[in-house]
């Protein structure tokens, strides 16, 4: 597992130095979406690409479940030299993926102007490095933190609109411990959006765990929803703040057996409380998704408008 581990930073630590972002893919995929949105200024709609690399980050765990990197010992080893070749690799989203992940995002700029937000986009925006900390490789964070936050403000941004978790949370709390003098202001979308309709009527909520318990957002996406009058069913062991569970996506990159095996179980749980369920995060949509058996999965920004 140690090769393993050590193959997989090389492989995140390379695309990032290279392009800015941390899996080998074509970043044109990054900026489709914002196609026709004005450029630049002092507050930006940032998506650090996450729509866009939660379902190759799902085509990744496939090849290393193919490997056998979550199998210890000599595979383990074989995985790790199948990193270096996989590296060579250009990832690619289905049709469907991408449409999909450009549809989330347009319909989140079109809400933030609805709601009377101005802001710009930047087409060659980097990575959040989120999967870095995530991961644990401190000082690769840190170092790569700091050409993040010298882009940004080189392109004289002060506020950052983020779409996703994993982005907030590394921009709002760990940034400002490894940035010295950091002062961009981060604020999410579903602070500022005002929606007018929803496209169910009765849904159970899959919560973030970044959301929910560290960044005190548990009840925002909630009062979204109410104010277009969606029910959402709630159960205190299952949609609690302190108990509901993980959805498998943070270790699905080390052991992508282990994330299966929590995902059917987080799938099984909700399950009992509604077949359609709303998340609100990429990486609990696609991992959850390769889980869910006649569940229908859907993100926030596909459920408001």
């Amino acid at each position: 597992m140690e090769d393993w581990i050590r193959a997989l930073r090389d492989l995140v630590v390379d695309n990032l130095k290279r392009n800015r972002f941390p899996l080998p893919a074509d970043r044109s995929i990054c900026s489709r979406w914002a196609s026709g949105l004005p450029e630049g200024g002092r507050r930006v709609l940032y998506s650090s690409c996450m729509y866009q690399l939660a379902p190759l980050i799902a085509k990744a765990v496939d090849v290393l479940q193919k490997v056998g990197a979550s199998s210890g010992g000599v595979r383990a080893k074989l995985a790790a030299a199948g990193a270096r070749v996989f590296g060579g690799f250009l990832l690619k989203p289905s049709d469907e993926e991408a449409r999909r992940a450009d549809g989330i995002l347009r319909n989140i700029a079109t809400m933030l102007s609805k709601a009377g937000v101005q802001f710009g986009v930047l087409r060659d925006e980097p990575y959040s490095g989120a999967l870095l900390y995530e991961l644990g490789f401190e000082e690769d964070f840190a170092s790569y933190a700091r050409e993040v936050y010298r882009y940004f403000k080189e392109r004289g941004v002060e506020e950052v609109i983020t779409v996703d978790p994993h982005t907030h949370y590394v921009l709002e709390r760990v940034y400002p411990k490894y940035v010295e003098r950091f002062d961009l202001k981060v604020v999410s979308y579903m602070d500022l959006v005002k929606p007018s309709k929803a496209s169910v009527v009765k849904a159970v909520v899959h919560d973030s765990c970044l959301y929910a318990r560290y960044l005190d957002r548990y009840d925002v996406y909630r009062r979204l929803l109410d104010s277009v009058g969606v029910v959402h069913v709630e159960d205190p062991y299952v949609t609690g703040k302190a108990y509901s569970g993980c959805c498998g996506g943070p270790i699905e990159s080390v052991r992508p057996d282990v994330a299966g095996e929590v995902a059917k179980i987080r799938v099984r749980q909700l399950s009992k409380l509604s077949d359609t369920v709303i998340t609100v995060c990429p990486i609990c949509y696609v991992n959850l998704s390769r889980a869910a058996s006649g569940l229908k999965i859907l993100d926030l920004a596909e459920v408001i408008s």
